[in-house]
């Protein structure tokens, strides 16, 4: 197990899902070889989603860049040792219901318009 203590370094998570995320952290870190940075994101994964919804992603690993969009409140990026831990959920899951909100909103409108153009209202 590694001995030292996860440091946060950017976050806007509650702060018990960031206590969470980085208990699992160290349990991966128990049960698989730190060289095993795949296993490590998996198990990280596969606990947030039950626990927190689906979409969520993690990436572990020593040297590596991102660009990534996430949900608010939903992202995390702490270190421990020299491990680096990104865990963050996508709004894919959110994007239908967006869709689906914006398009009654949109029929709402049309069907106003419809109403005030209609040859029975302008009477």
């Amino acid at each position: 197990m590694f001995e030292g203590k996860a440091v946060v370094r950017e976050t806007d998570m509650p702060e018990e899902m960031q206590c969470h995320a980085m208990e699992l952290a160290y349990q991966a870190l128990d049960l698989y070889e730190p060289s095993d940075h795949r296993s490590i994101a998996y198990h990280i994964k596969q606990e947030f989603d039950p626990a927190y919804g689906a979409a969520w992603h993690c990436v572990v690993g020593s040297n590596f860049g991102s660009c990534i969009t996430h949900v608010f409140g939903n992202f995390i990026f702490f270190h421990v040792e020299m491990m680096e831990i990104l865990v963050f959920k996508d709004g894919s899951d959110l994007e239908k219901n967006k869709e689906e909100a914006v398009g009654v909103v949109y029929d709402i409108q049309k069907q106003q318009q419809d109403k005030e153009n209609s040859p029975l209202t302008r009477i």
